[in-house]
């Protein structure tokens, strides 16, 4: 695997750790946004694949996530959570002036990816979206009908056929295995709202890959919220039989290099 390093700065809410996967002299940066719950450490394996593909990578913990100060798991507004990738963003185009930037965000990182393309998307090369929360989460109106939120655990076997990725998950210590807050359900409810009010993205070229057996962040709810952030220049890509982690699936290899070729088109040349 590629050799990564961490580093952390103030974020908008307090201490976010940062993970790079170093490249001299790569071809593109590729920015990781990862999922709700998760952190940037489950994807080594997607950083390699890109390090290998010419890319220098980084990627966040994001407030209340992973090795990040704040409460876990709680997020009360996502525009701080855009902010601060973006932070992560000018680190790396201080360290690579003039190279082109690639977003590729899962699960809520595919939210928070969206969003952060309708402010930020001018900047960028490309965007690619897995299984993304975006549209109808159903999960959010669902739990927010309750005054405390009941705790519905994830269960393991939905994130991959490869079901050694679902035991990995559930006995991760960083990962947070708790109950969804009511706050950060709110915040989810405000920018899936947002991001559809704000509408399309215009020319920037956009990746949109899902499993077709994603229990988690069903297709069906993703399309509708896809349909409204459509530009001139979306690919999708739907896996038969794939669960919600299409990058830690039994196909793993065939998505990455759907991402890679993807990215290859939209590179300068």
């Amino acid at each position: 695997m590629a050799e990564s390093r961490e580093h952390t700065f103030t974020g908008a809410r307090g201490a976010n750790t940062v993970r790079e996967w170093p490249l001299d002299l790569p071809r593109y940066i590729a920015i990781l946004v990862h999922g709700y719950g998760e952190h940037i450490g489950r994807y080594e394996y997607v950083a390699d694949r890109l390090v290998r593909h010419g890319a220098a990578v980084y990627g966040l913990d994001h407030m209340g996530h992973g090795k990040s100060e704040g409460d876990r798991a709680l997020v009360e507004d996502f525009e701080d959570v855009v902010t601060d990738v973006h932070a992560v963003e000018e680190r790396a185009r201080a360290g690579h002036p003039g190279v082109p930037v690639v977003v590729i965000g899962h699960s809520m990182g595919g939210m928070i990816a969206a969003r952060y393309a309708q402010r930020y998307g001018d900047g960028l090369a490309a965007l690619v979206l897995s299984g993304p929360v975006i549209g109808e989460w159903e999960i959010v109106p669902a739990l927010l009908a309750y005054e405390e939120p009941p705790d519905t655990p994830i269960d393991p076997a939905t994130l991959s056929r490869d079901l050694s990725v679902g035991a990995a998950y559930a006995e991760d210590p960083l990962v947070w295995h708790g109950p969804f807050k009511r706050a950060t359900l709110e915040a989810f409810a405000t920018t899936l709202a947002e991001i559809t009010k704000s509408g399309p993205l215009g020319p920037l070229p956009t990746l949109w890959v899902h499993g077709d057996d994603d229990e988690l962040v069903p297709l069906a709810g993703s399309r509708p919220g896809i349909e409204a952030i459509r530009g001139t220049d979306l690919t999708e890509r739907i896996y038969p039989g794939a669960r919600h982690e299409v990058f830690n699936e039994t196909n793993k290899d065939e998505v990455l290099d759907d991402v890679t070729t993807f990215i290859d088109r939209t590179l300068p040349r």
